[in-house]
């Protein structure tokens, strides 16, 4: 029997990060190795250090803070080479998305929008659905509601939905993505794949994707109501990517789909 994973979390002030912390309490199989926010404060019972001190004591961090530190995180973590990470920042820019490609190339990252068991699932299917009904045919917009204190937009979850529907029809989510419509705007272009962002109250995650024709429409949806279950998640990830290769890998990867 293995001994129990260590692992830090960065991000521990956050609404995710003490999620995870609270779970990995509850379990035999992993132990907190350390937690990283602000240098020298505290959250509850848990005194938090610097991310050097949780990269020396952790086999694997996860990573709930913002996409600017997370992406440094990479950096630092990729230079020592001792820790996997698993990640679920969102926000990201292409150069942060290349910084961690650069980084995975020396330890292993599972990096994801969402690690709910249930959104993959819908992934997936969407990535089918998208593949199956003709672009020319089917408009394809995505809706997500988040609470008020969410400070990017589309969520990561929504983006991770996006490329499931361009990566189903061959395309490049950037290429086609609509983000913002306002004013006249004329008529909808062929192809195209639509954001709409809600922001209010104390809401985990909404998201629906649509698929709409002249005469049907077809609807994903799927309801966050607990944080927990993004933290149950992070945790088989972070079981997961023990001992794995260097890579960028999924939670499509993770679950084994």
């Amino acid at each position: 029997m293995q001994s129990p994973l260590r692992v830090g979390v960065v991000g521990a002030r956050g609404e995710m990060g003490r999620a995870v912390i609270a779970a990995i309490a509850g379990r035999d199989d992993v132990e907190l190795a350390g937690a990283s926010g602000r240098p020298g404060s505290a959250d509850g019972d848990v005194a938090l250090t610097s991310a050097d001190q949780v990269l020396a004591a952790s086999e694997v961090i996860i990573d709930f803070s913002t996409a600017a530190a997370s992406t440094e995180l990479a950096r630092m973590a990729a230079r020592s080479g001792s820790v996997a990470l698993v990640m679920g920042a969102t926000g990201f820019t292409e150069q942060d998305e290349a910084a961690i490609a650069e980084a995975s190339a020396r330890i292993a990252i599972v990096k994801s929008g969402n690690f709910s068991l249930g959104l993959n699932v819908i992934a997936g299917l969407v990535r089918q659905a998208a593949a199956r009904l003709n672009p020319e045919d089917w408009d394809v917009e995505l809706l997500e509601w988040h609470h008020r204190r969410k400070t990017d937009a589309p969520s990561g979850t929504a983006l991770m939905l996006g490329d499931a529907v361009a990566g189903g029809r061959g395309v490049r989510l950037s290429d086609v993505a609509v983000r913002g419509r306002d004013g006249h705007t004329g008529s909808r272009p062929g192809g195209a794949i639509g954001f709409g962002v809600l922001r209010g109250g104390g809401v985990v995650g909404e998201h629906s994707v649509i698929f709409a024709a002249e005469d049907e429409i077809v609807t994903f949806s799927h309801s966050a109501r607990d944080r927990r279950l993004f933290a149950r998640g992070a945790i088989e990830a972070a079981l997961w990517v023990r001992g794995k290769p260097p890579g960028l890998y999924d939670m499509a990867a993770v679950l084994g789909f």
